[in-house]
């Protein structure tokens, strides 16, 4: 019985994007390792932007730097 968990950060994503998410994992755990899809678990948690880091930084922080690091020529 497979079980994936997958993390998103809470940014608006929308019941039907969390079903294609959840179907697509499902078949790949079908195609790639012969799982049965019926014992197949695929969790997602949402996460407050502000409990998500990237290299140190807040995730919004470090988009922002990206961001400006992308804006420089």
């Amino acid at each position: 019985m497979p079980y994936v968990n997958i993390q998103i950060t809470r940014e608006g994503a929308t019941p039907g994007q969390k079903a294609e998410l959840i179907a697509g994992v499902t078949k790949l755990l079908v195609d790639v390792l012969g799982k049965n899809p019926a014992t197949t678990v695929v969790v997602i948690d949402e996460v407050d932007t502000d409990n998500w880091g990237i290299g140190g930084l807040p995730v919004l922080d470090y988009r922002a730097a990206q961001a400006a690091k992308e804006e420089k020529p």
